[in-house]
């Protein structure tokens, strides 16, 4: 039960920086911690203490495994992170160069 209560800590870590900083990148970095807070969570779902990997041998009787699909779907969801991650960085970058700044203000204030 602590380790979900971290994850849960872990994305309002990763929200308090998205709700309270004005410079872009450290927006993008708490939006990536909020994101592997889920993909933390949906890996201890899946998890099942004593569980073996889901590989079938005639070896074993009765075995207890692990749920596959929750890292399955946390792998796909590191890549589509990973992409959202890129983009949010090149429009940070766009923005930088529009505005020669990274402060969320100031860019409001420099409207056009």
């Amino acid at each position: 039960m602590t380790v979900y209560i971290m994850c849960f800590i872990l994305f309002l870590v990763g929200l308090y920086g998205v709700l309270t900083r004005r410079n872009l990148i450290k927006i993008v970095i708490s939006v990536t911690i909020m994101e592997f807070s889920v993909f933390l969570f949906f890996v201890l779902i899946g998890y099942i203490e004593n569980g073996l990997a889901p590989i079938l041998t005639e070896e074993l009787n009765n075995p207890v495994f692990v749920d596959p699909l929750p890292q399955a779907m946390v792998l796909t969801a590191i890549v589509i992170g990973l992409a959202t991650s890129a983009m949010l960085l090149a429009i940070a970058i766009r923005l930088y160069k529009k505005y020669g700044t990274f402060d969320t203000r100031k860019i409001n204030n420099l409207k056009g």
